[in-house]
């Protein structure tokens, strides 16, 4: 039996140390470390290098089990995934191991908990770009041409007949933001 340890953040601005140390404390030898979103497991290729690594009778130890997982169908298919493998999972800051009944209930309402909280915490994110769109609060890139160079496009095209390649350079600006200015004014 082998303890196999895999730490995630989800920026590269955060740290794994916290959870390194807490997995060599549980006696974690090898550690799967990386740093993306949590959402996807198929987009972690770390955690698959750790399920791939797994061998029957090992033990998957992760410090929270928000980080091995975000919605409930990831968890569920990890879990099945390492079922299959005869392969455990301990959760070190929630007290779970799936070689227990009480773990694998743990293990499941756990996961329930936090499918719940990723989507409160998508909502209120929609809620917020909703509200700031409302106070016209603008997203994306800024425009590359103001309006009075917009105008000047279509003038210089329409009546001095200038290529689309001389509007580009006249402007400093790319094909597609010359022909968004011959299209006329845009609703903002």
């Amino acid at each position: 039996m082998e303890l196999v340890g895999y730490a995630r953040v989800s920026s590269a601005g955060q740290s794994l140390d916290v959870q390194l140390e807490k997995l060599a404390n549980a006696g974690c030898i090898k550690v799967f470390r990386e740093k993306r979103s949590g959402r996807q497991a198929e987009s972690r290729p770390e955690l698959q290098a750790a399920i791939g690594y797994l061998r029957e009778g090992d033990v998957l130890v992760v410090s929270r089990l928000d980080r091995i997982a975000r919605s409930m169908f990831d968890l569920a298919t990890i879990s099945d995934t390492l079922q299959r493998k005869k392969v455990s999972l301990r959760v070190l800051d929630q007290g779970l191991d799936t070689t227990t009944s009480e773990g694998k209930l743990m293990f499941n309402l756990l996961g329930a908990f936090a499918e719940f909280e990723a989507d409160i915490r998508s909502e209120r994110q929609r809620d917020g770009i909703a509200l700031a769109r409302q106070k016209g609060t603008k997203f994306g890139r800024k425009k590359a041409l103001t309006q009075a160079q917009e105008e000047r496009v279509r003038t210089l095209r329409n009546e001095e007949s200038f290529s689309i390649e001389q509007l580009c350079e006249r402007f400093a600006v790319s094909r597609s933001s010359v022909y968004r200015a011959l299209q006329g004014p845009a609703a903002d």
